[in-house]
């Protein structure tokens, strides 16, 4: 597409500039965490919070670093290891970039 495309825009019902739509969908595409960071692969976060784990019968305790996180399909999980848990998903409102 080139800058001079146009869409039509269904949810304004305006033509829209290819360009800005697509601005509009990597935007919304991103993993923040409770601060509002971005989030990529292998980022370290801290926890926010005392975080009780199912299955466990473990809590991990507030500012526990997990390292060499994964994004998943759901931007408001990762996907993670602890030393104790593996295949940890966390939700990115309980954790903070490091």
């Amino acid at each position: 597409m080139s800058d001079d495309d146009y869409i039509y825009d269904e949810a304004t019902g305006e033509w829209r500039p290819a360009s800005e739509i697509a601005a509009e969908k990597a935007a919304q595409n991103q993993v923040r965490d409770a601060s509002g960071t971005v989030l990529a692969d292998g980022d370290s976060v801290v926890l926010i919070k005392d975080l009780k784990v199912k299955g466990a019968g473990q809590t991990l305790k507030q500012g526990t670093v997990i390292k060499s996180i994964r994004l998943t399909d759901n931007p408001e999980e990762i996907d993670c290891r602890h030393e104790t848990i593996k295949g940890l998903v966390l939700r990115t409102e309980f954790v903070r970039k490091r």
